[in-house]
């Protein structure tokens, strides 16, 4: 069972004896109509500064977004709530037929990091962002959102959403290093034993 925070069911579901496995979070960041994007700007500078290139990835790196991917797909956090599932080569692909939009982080011709977003008028959405194990807590999570932000933010976009699980803390610490707020909160329960 996931009930929202301010369900009021919560109550009456504990006292049954029902148990939280895990928590999720909604985060919402909205810009101004001209915004200003230097934050994000920053969070690019920072990385490209250590020598790792960020940019918008076309659907010939399909098959290094699928590799990155099954590189982590055991590192994502999963809750009843949220859970992220390894697409196959194909579907990787089909993310751009599809109208996401990709950004990609390169160290040297590895990529590194990336995260998918799609633009729907004012509104964008992350899908999902990874990052190397060898290359984590280096900012490169940051600055690949901070491109999808950016590039979004000037065909646009005012308003950009994203979530995770709570158990992953350095996706909320990059997101609300970026300005996120979290708007929502998600728990998982357990029913308890017969």
């Amino acid at each position: 069972m996931v009930l929202r925070e301010d369900d009021p069911r919560r109550e009456d579901v504990e006292s049954l004896g029902y148990t939280v496995v895990g928590e999720s979070w909604g985060a919402r960041l909205e810009l101004a109509d001209a915004p200003d994007l230097s934050i994000f700007r920053g969070a690019l500078s920072r990385v490209e500064h250590a020598g790792i290139k960020i940019f918008e990835l076309p659907v010939t790196a399909s098959s290094d977004l699928y590799e990155l991917e099954r590189a982590n797909t055991a590192d994502y956090p999963f809750t009843p709530a949220t859970s992220h599932d390894l697409l196959d080569t194909e579907a990787t692909r089909d993310l751009w037929n599809k109208g996401f939009r990709v950004f990609g982080a390169r160290d040297g011709e590895l990529l590194v990091g990336a995260t998918v977003i799609a633009r729907r008028e004012k509104h964008a959405e992350t899908e999902f962002t990874s990052v190397l194990a060898t290359h984590r807590g280096s900012g490169i999570g940051a600055a690949v959102k901070a491109a999808s932000i950016i590039a979004c933010a000037n065909d646009g976009a005012r308003v950009f959403g994203t979530g995770g699980a709570a158990a992953n803390e350095a996706s909320l610490g990059v997101n609300r290093a970026l300005g996120y707020n979290i708007t929502e909160r998600w728990y998982s329960y357990k029913a308890p034993l017969a």
